[in-house]
């Protein structure tokens, strides 16, 4: 998770947070930008190479952090997730929350990651 410059059109004091999710063996690279927009709301830019995902980007502009955080109520990204998403497991809907909670100061910008490996058993 990384922090950006201001870009034309932004003030100083504004940060963009932004995630890079690698989502595996299928090789696709997606980026996501979250800017704080108020205190429960947080802007969303999703730049991928992913066709599916393509899709869930043009129905994400803004979504509301303390809404997408509960387990109570229906959640805007994994509502997408389920109908644009090739499967169950993609990273991206967990990348897209990491960098909403971020923006919205519900989480500190560290690295998550999922390491995969093989054990030969005897």
């Amino acid at each position: 998770m990384s922090e950006s410059q201001p870009t034309a059109g932004q003030s100083a004091q504004t940060k963009v947070y932004i995630a890079t999710i690698r989502s595996g063996v299928c090789g696709f690279v997606t980026t996501v930008r979250a800017t704080p927009n108020g205190r429960r709301m947080v802007n969303i830019h999703i730049e991928t190479t992913c066709p599916n995902i393509q899709k869930l980007a043009g129905e994400i502009a803004t979504l509301d952090a303390f809404s997408e955080i509960s387990w109570r109520g229906g959640s805007t990204v994994y509502e997408l997730m389920a109908k644009y998403a090739g499967h169950a497991s993609c990273p991206v809907g967990s990348g897209i929350l990491k960098a909403m909670e971020v923006a919205a100061g519900l989480a500190v910008p560290r690295n998550v990651s999922i390491e995969l490996s093989v054990e030969h058993g005897q």
